[in-house]
């Protein structure tokens, strides 16, 4: 999600009047915190500091449009400050104009090339892009492996749909600039993310196993088993992600899986290996397990998987189909969505 800058610098000849805005405006009091900048507006009507945190107190306001006016007209008239044009592009990326959001973010770091949040921003605008364009591949193509798996890949990095809106959260030790305005508001919170389960990885996904509940009547008995031992491959296969057993987990998939965008095994596996074995630690749980038998030898698997490490965490719908090789139940597609 993109970071949005909540503070520049203020002068000391009125930091107790923007400090008094600002306290009410993290205190929720967001119709009196604009009164109080607009008095300060009415006596210093190009002031930087309370211009900038009149934008910041609109956006938390909802008031995109005015918001989105007030930060242009400070970066005209301060063209050499970062932060404006990095809240710019925060409220271009919540509508989806993404190449605005692109431009504001490159005069940011054109402004000031050490603005780490700037560019963390402009790859999460990047990301974005490249969202929306494999959205489109699959609107045209549904069956477009490549396309879903790098979609797939996408959501993973970014913790959450790439269909849903970016919201602000504050930057954190980046260099301040002089001469402008506010200090830290309480930003919205992010979207809610479905939250882990927090049973241990491995009870969790063989207990939602157990649980699940096949679609349909099974045909016979046989039926029945097959789909309890899939249950528990998928089970087996979260439960070794989760321990970070790289070679249990890739030998969960069969050797005719369908790698993202063809791609060759050998450099798949390189890849999986590497992201498996990066974090200090994993855990990925299922919910609502459900597995439907496609013929004798081949399963459809669909769950909501949830994945956590240090510092990063995703829920996404996840199906994959499994073919029976050798009495095993492998993986021979993986894909996001149902």
């Amino acid at each position: 999600m993109l970071g949005a800058a909540v503070s520049l610098t203020p002068l000391p000849a009125h930091a107790d009047s923007l400090q008094d805005a600002q306290r009410l405006m993290k205190q929720g009091q967001l119709k009196e915190a604009l009164e109080r900048t607009e008095q300060i507006l009415s006596g210093k009507p190009k002031d930087p500091q309370a211009r900038f945190l009149k934008g910041l107190i609109l956006t938390e306001m909802n008031r995109q449009a005015e918001a989105i006016a007030v930060f242009t007209k400070l970066t005209e008239d301060y063209p050499e400050l970062p932060e404006p044009y990095n809240n710019l592009a925060v409220l271009y990326a919540q509508q989806r104009q993404y190449d605005k959001a692109k431009t504001a973010l490159e005069m940011a770091i054109r402004t000031h090339p050490a603005y780490a949040t700037a560019y963390e921003n402009l790859g999460d605008v990047y990301t974005r892009m490249a969202s929306q364009a494999y959205d489109k591949a699959l609107q045209l193509d549904s069956s477009n492996v490549g396309a879903q798996n790098k979609l797939a890949l996408i959501r993973e990095l970014m913790g959450t749909t790439a269909r849903q809106p970016v919201s602000a959260r504050p930057a954190a030790g980046r260099p301040q600039m002089a001469a402008a305005p506010a200090a830290p508001a309480e930003p919205k919170p992010a979207a809610p993310e479905a939250k882990p389960e927090t049973k241990p990885a491995a009870a969790a996904a063989e207990t939602k196993a157990a649980e699940a509940k096949p679609k349909g009547a099974p045909e016979s008995k046989a039926a029945a088993n097959d789909e309890e031992a899939a249950s528990k491959a998928v089970a087996d296969w979260a439960a070794a992600w989760s321990r970070k057993d790289v070679k249990a987990y890739l030998a969960h998939y069969a050797k005719d899986f369908q790698t993202p965008g063809g791609e060759a095994r050998a450099a798949w596996e390189a890849e999986r290996s590497q992201r498996i074995s990066k974090p200090r630690s994993i855990q990925v749980t299922i919910e609502d397990l459900a597995v439907s038998m496609d013929g004798a030898d081949k399963a459809v698997a669909s769950f909501r998987q949830h994945y956590r490490a240090p510092g990063f965490k995703s829920s996404t719908k996840k199906v994959l189909v499994l073919v029976k090789r050798d009495g095993k139940w492998l993986i021979q597609q993986e894909r996001i969505g149902s």
